[in-house]
């Protein structure tokens, strides 16, 4: 039986901001096609991310939910719908999946690198 790893939580988060930013669009009206557009793709690709990295865990879909975070952050510029709500949901989604992928690859490193730093005390007099 598969043991879950602890950080698997902050992928399931990750996943269900996704799933929030996928659905933005039916949700909450939004209207600009080419937001709509991003937002899909996305919200998919960092769901596919999450449960990939949940199941059979591998450092680059932190990494490439990162990218997709900071993606989701400028799109709005790059794309043109900064004076537009939907900007605020590609930010708000994007700064937690970017958080989400810092904190989990910060967890695994340091996790790893303590464990390999640390040797068994010796008794002291």
């Amino acid at each position: 039986m598969r043991k879950w790893r602890s950080e698997s939580a902050l992928d399931a988060y990750n996943g269900f901001a996704a799933t929030v930013l996928f659905a933005s669009p039916w949700l909450f009206g939004l209207t600009n096609e080419t937001a709509e557009l991003d937002f899909w793709i996305c919200g998919a690709a960092i769901v596919a991310m999450s449960v990939l990295s949940m199941l059979v865990y591998a450092n680059w879909e932190e990494w490439t939910n990162l990218v997709l975070g900071l993606w989701l952050i400028a799109s709005p510029w790059v794309l043109g719908f900064a004076h537009l709500r939907a900007m605020h949901f590609s930010v708000a989604i994007g700064a937690v999946v970017t958080f989400m992928a810092l904190l989990e690859l910060w967890l695994v490193y340091d996790g790893n690198s303590s464990h390999q730093t640390s040797t068994p005390s010796s008794s002291q007099s």
